[in-house]
């Protein structure tokens, strides 16, 4: 019996009867699919929520941790921060694609590869042949924000060839002065090899990405396998619809940043079937596994990262959730309402609250915590302690509160357990 490559999208199933569901219905159906509600697969551990969740977003901030490393821990708890970076970058000798190198080279290849997605993110190095539309649409990109000096790319590619991988700093300097956006050539070289599809982001070390050839990172069963833009866009919306459970076209379309018209070209065949959700008032479509059995299961109670594929799109947060969700770090601090890095509190398949964290120490700082009435506040108090705990803090401390009256209860809340 023969299998299908990991990349094939399934053949589509026969069209099912149009299904109507609650807003509660698709919440729960939603919170299942971003591995929130029910028993998660330990034994997968970040490979399996990688793989789950078809994209992982990078983001520069750290606050308690960096937002990749948040988003396992938001749905496995408490994983040392090392086996996550490991779990993404170092070879899976589990998966046959991605064991063994050429024999030229006899390297592992890495588990995963950085792209742009929904931003740039971690992507399952499986899914390689599904961004080809992606870089063939960058290969013809008439313009860009910085000049390509000559023969800097072909220095590049020579240079990584000849020495392995590389960061920019190692490849000649990855800006010309102090300013973030003044890149430097080998910068802006390395940087559209990467785009083109023929350099890889194999790891990040130091926060700095490491560049090596895709020739060498990328098995050359993913390498060579090109797929045209519709198979590459269909499999996309697939593996969208699947990560989301039930989405609109435009939830669809922002996960992994298409456009409108491209989720349109495919989506009768992409496998999804038609839905209709109470109070959405849009079209939407929903993964046929997701409709076979009612989600149940226990609920996570977590902070989650800003930048987590469960918020990232703010209206459909707003029409699942009833919460609006906004990163403030880029908001100049006068105009903050919730925090720099204000963090949303799930528990109970529910947005009850948010966090603005920092770190002073062994102590996690609440700087400011907003919650939803008094019920939230045994969430918010163990979702703080796990936190603390996952980053080494034995203590908290809460700042400010948006309700002053919840105080006590918060602070007795995170005594009674801290003692």
């Amino acid at each position: 019996m023969t299998s299908s490559p990991p990349h094939a999208t399934p053949a589509p199933r026969p069209p099912a009867p149009h299904t109507q569901l609650s807003a509660d219905e698709a919440r729960r159906i939603a919170l299942r699919a971003q591995g929130f509600l029910g028993t998660p697969n330990r034994k997968a551990g970040v490979r399996g929520i990688l793989r789950h969740l078809g994209a992982v977003q990078l983001d520069t901030i750290s606050v308690l941790a960096r937002s990749h490393e948040l988003i396992p821990y938001a749905r496995l708890g408490a994983i040392p921060r090392k086996k996550v970076e490991d779990a993404y970058w170092a070879p899976d000798p589990t998966n046959p694609q991605t064991a063994l190198a050429p024999t030229t080279t006899s390297t592992p290849h890495p588990h995963a590869f950085e792209y742009w997605s929904h931003a740039a993110c971690v992507l399952p190095v499986e899914e390689w042949p599904h961004f080809a539309f992606r870089r063939r649409a960058y290969r013809s990109r008439p313009q860009w924000n910085h000049d390509l000096p000559p023969d800097a790319y072909a220095q590049v590619i020579k240079q990584l060839r000849t020495e392995g991988p590389l960061t920019a700093t190692e490849l000649g300097g990855a800006k010309r002065t102090s300013e973030w956006w003044d890149w430097s050539g080998t910068k802006v070289a390395v940087e559209r090899a990467l785009m083109y599809g023929e350099v890889v982001c194999v790891e990040r070390r130091g926060w700095k990405r490491v560049y090596d050839l895709a020739e060498r990172a990328i098995p050359a069963t993913l390498l060579h396998d090109e797929l045209d833009d519709t198979e590459c866009l269909r499999r996309l919306v697939r593996l969208a619809g699947q990560s989301l459970g039930v989405g609109t076209r435009a939830d669809i379309a922002d996960y992994h940043r298409l456009k409108a018209e491209q989720v349109d070209a495919v989506i009768a065949d992409s496998g999804l079937v038609p839905v209709t959700v109470e109070g959405w008032g849009k079209p939407a479509w929903a993964d046929p596994a997701a409709l076979e059995t009612p989600p149940r299961g226990r609920h996570r109670t977590t902070l989650l990262s800003p930048f987590d594929s469960l918020i990232w799109e703010r209206a459909r947060t707003e029409r699942i959730f009833g919460f609006t969700h906004r990163l403030e770090a880029y908001v100049p601090k006068p105009k903050r309402v919730y925090g720099y890095f204000a963090m949303p509190v799930l528990a109970g398949g529910h947005l009850v609250g948010r966090v603005d964290p920092a770190r002073e120490g062994n102590t996690l700082v609440a700087r400011q915590v907003s919650l939803n009435g008094p019920r939230a506040v045994p969430a918010v108090a163990q979702a703080l302690l796990e936190a603390a705990s996952w980053v080494n803090c034995t203590n908290v401390r809460v700042e400010r509160m948006d309700a002053p009256d919840l105080r006590t209860p918060l602070t007795r809340e995170l005594a009674q357990t801290l003692s």
